[in-house]
């Protein structure tokens, strides 16, 4: 076996990372890698999109104990995919995002930087995609990632993707937010010049600056809020700074005000009621959201003067 290109500096063997672009180029596809703990309620709605609109899944395991990757393998199953996902184990605990994350040394197995990187290794295919475990496809997502999947090749371009936070209240109703329009680079190449890197709050995955950058619209994914669960668990503080991670100051806003009864104090929050018998996940996704009028992202006009 060659040597690794990112060693471990606590040298636990099989988890130094090893690029298979370094081996040669790759086969053209899109693969999406999903680093996950505690996703099972989740994943019967995120996995059939997913796997619709990509040829291949790496989904690494980061010490669930609800049955995550069980579910994971029964979802494929039953989408006739089971042969195009793999399912790898991270046995080690990871820095949460923020303080922990900056004190943790980025070649360390407890880091994000060295997490990622080592889920990445595993992508066997020219493209690849970051996705959380709780990010949900429309059809239209679904079909514009299936398009892309082949018309990025050689290309060289990132992808970002807009999502919209989706507060789940109960089986039937839930808060959608339309006030922000947030887009992060989620589809990148692989190779040398776009592998992630340690940043003060968590890990970035860099790319040249002159790379083309695609923006997809509004209106693709929703990413699932549980008011049930504590959605920050994964942070060592939730001080969010609205100048480097407004996306999190936003999200603290939103679950505070919708678990003090006042969700009319944030713009753009917008409630959603499913029919009878229908969940509301699958309400938003299938039928409300691709529906809804746009432009989606709902501001106020500023002020005019008067006169």
């Amino acid at each position: 076996m060659r040597a690794p290109d990112i060693v471990n500096r606590e040298g636990h063997e099989g988890y130094d990372v090893r690029w298979a672009f370094s081996e040669g180029p790759l086969p053209t596809g899109l693969t999406c890698v999903f680093r996950v703990r505690n996703e099972a309620r989740n994943l019967p709605w995120v996995l059939p999109g997913i796997l619709a609109a990509t040829q291949a899944v790496v989904l690494v395991d980061n010490g669930s104990d609800d049955g995550t990757a069980e579910v994971a393998a029964r979802v494929a199953a039953e989408c006739g995919a089971a042969d195009r996902l793999t399912v790898l184990d991270y046995p080690f605990t990871v820095a949460r995002a923020g303080a922990e994350n900056l004190a943790t040394p980025a070649d360390s197995v407890h880091s994000l930087t060295h997490f990622y990187n080592w889920s990445f290794g595993h992508v066997r295919t020219s493209y690849s995609m970051k996705w959380d475990g709780d990010m949900v496809l429309t059809e239209e997502g679904v079909g514009t990632l299936a398009d892309l999947a082949w018309q990025l090749e050689g290309s060289g371009s990132v992808v970002l993707v807009p999502r919209h936070s989706l507060t789940v209240v109960s089986d039937s109703e839930a808060w959608i937010d339309l006030g922000v329009d947030f887009r992060e680079p989620w589809i990148y190449p692989m190779g040398p010049e776009y592998v992630h890197k340690k940043a003060f709050e968590w890990e970035l995955r860099v790319f040249p600056e002159e790379t083309q950058r695609i923006h997809l619209p509004p209106g693709m994914c929703v990413e699932l809020k549980w008011l049930d669960a504590d959605e920050f668990a994964h942070w060592s503080s939730t001080a969010f700074s609205n100048v480097r991670i407004p996306r999190k100051r936003r999200e603290w806003e939103v679950d505070r005000a919708i678990r003090e009864g006042r969700p009319g104090d944030v713009e753009g929050l917008t409630h959603v009621v499913a029919p009878p018998g229908v969940h509301v996940v699958d309400h938003v996704v299938r039928d409300w959201l691709p529906r809804a009028p746009r432009p989606l992202i709902r501001k106020k006009p500023p002020p005019q003067p008067p006169g």
